[in-house]
């Protein structure tokens, strides 16, 4: 039998029926779900240093367990010393069996791990049923090795939904574990 991911297994058999229930979605094919996740890390200092661009690829490759790409400047910006085309980020987007692979071991392993922890904010939502989430130190990751990091950087995550509004994308990422603050 194929591998199937702990989340997309709850995803079909819980998250579905409470969605179905709360919206009340006359077919299944309604009920909002997760497209793909992009995590992406802008490097400012790259500028400078090219090496810290391949540093945030391996760490990016690594905590998703999928290989990242450089992202490249689009325009010349003079005071930031800036060449169109220069490496200034690295990115991932995970879809399918990676994709709740690794909202899993964010939910239950690395979120967790921040100092005085008690929610995500809810105002990360773009008004089309996506979520953004910053996370300030790559390091509360259990992939990354707190000795091997050169500078403690961030990255932003973005969660793409099939919602149509903020309200039902906040529930569907409720319901797949995101624990959000309570206002």
């Amino acid at each position: 039998m194929a591998y199937v991911a702990r989340l997309k297994q709850e995803y079909k058999e819980k998250v579905v029926p409470a969605l179905t229930e709360e919206f009340g979605y006359k077919n299944v094919m309604q009920v909002p779900k997760l497209k793909k996740i992009v995590i992406s890390k802008g490097v400012g200092a790259a500028v400078a240093d090219k090496k810290l661009i391949d540093h945030a690829v391996e760490e990016l490759t690594k905590i998703s367990g999928q290989k990242a790409i450089q992202t490249l400047s689009k325009k010349d910006v003079a005071s930031f010393k800036l060449r169109k085309g220069m490496p200034i980020g690295a990115k991932v987007t995970l879809r399918g069996e990676q994709m709740y692979e690794f909202l899993d071991r964010l939910v239950t392993s690395a979120l967790p791990r921040v100092r005085d922890f008690n929610g995500i904010k809810a105002t990360g939502f773009d008004g089309r049923g996506n979520y953004n989430l910053g996370i300030v130190e790559q390091i509360i990751f259990p992939e990354i090795n707190i000795d091997k990091v050169n500078k403690i950087s961030g990255m932003d995550i973005t969660f793409v939904t099939s919602a149509e509004t903020d309200k039902e994308a906040k529930s569907l990422l409720t319901e797949l574990g995101l624990p959000f603050k309570k206002n």
